[in-house]
Order: C-alpha cells, then structure tokens, then sequence
C-alpha cells in the first residue's frame, strides 16, 4: 500500500508572490511526500508576475494553472486533507485561519515581501529570486523536520 501524498497549505494575505513560490518550490522538492497548494486570506486576484519570471529563472516549474485564491477554498467539503499549513507573511500568521480538513500542524516562517520593493523591473526581479533563494535555502530542512513528525490527532 502506498501512503499518500501529505498535503501544505502555503499561506500569505495576498496569494500573490511569496506562497505561489512557495508552493512551485515544495512541489517541485516534494520527492514523493509532500505536495503544496497555496492560498491567500485576501487574495489579490492575480499572480505576480515577477513570482512567475523568478521561478523560471531559478529553473523551477511554476504551479499548475497559478491562481491567486481563497483560503476558504481548503475549508469546504470535498477540499484536500491539510497536513501542514505554512504561513510565510506575518499578516496571514496573525489571522484566524478556517477550519481545513485534515491534521493540520500550523508552522510560520515568514520571508519578507518582494511585491514591496519599489524600483526598476531589474531591482524588483532581484528582490523576488532573493526570497526564491531564501526559501530553497529554508524549505527543504522544514519538510524533513514536518515529515518526522507525527501526525496530530
């Protein structure tokens, strides 16, 4: 029998930048365990597209059909189990989450904004594949530390 994939949810306010990236770097690190989606507590409608160029830029594939979305997506019924929930923006980490199906664990590792930084394209590209550069240096020993774990019940 084959164990299931275990499901994050990448959280930030705008579902915009940082979680997309997040969610394209776990899957794409996932190795079998783990696959992400991601969403956002006031999603701005639309994906970054500096999020898209950095993560091409770094090689990664960007998610499947990128969307910025609802955190009330994952707290419907029919919604994927949520067996962790990473929240990487301080704003979303403050906020009351909906209740996910499934054992979440909640972890917060915030990384700064990119879609803060004000300047030329290049500046502003540069300060998104920092953050990139940052959580591949990041994510990966968080994934295996969450995989030890055992599941909260």
């Amino acid at each position: 029998m084959t164990a299931r994939l275990k499901t994050v949810l990448v959280l930030c306010t705008g579902n915009s930048a940082r979680s997309i990236m997040a969610e394209a770097l776990i899957n794409s690190l996932g190795a079998g365990q783990w696959r992400a989606v991601s969403a956002g507590s006031k999603p701005t409608g639309r994906v970054n597209p500096f999020a898209l160029a950095a993560l091409k830029a770094a090689g990664i594939p960007p998610p499947e059909m990128p969307r910025s979305k609802s955190w009330n997506e994952f707290a419907t019924t029919g919604a994927p189990p949520i067996d962790l929930v990473l929240t990487v923006c301080d704003s979303a980490a403050n906020e009351t989450c909906p209740r996910f199906h499934g054992p979440a664990r909640v972890v917060h590792l915030p990384f700064p904004d990119p879609a803060a930084v004000e300047g030329s394209d290049t500046i502003i590209l540069d300060a998104f594949q920092t953050v990139l550069a940052d959580m591949q240096r990041m994510l990966p020993s968080l994934l295996m530390r969450q995989a030890d774990c055992p599941t909260p019940r």
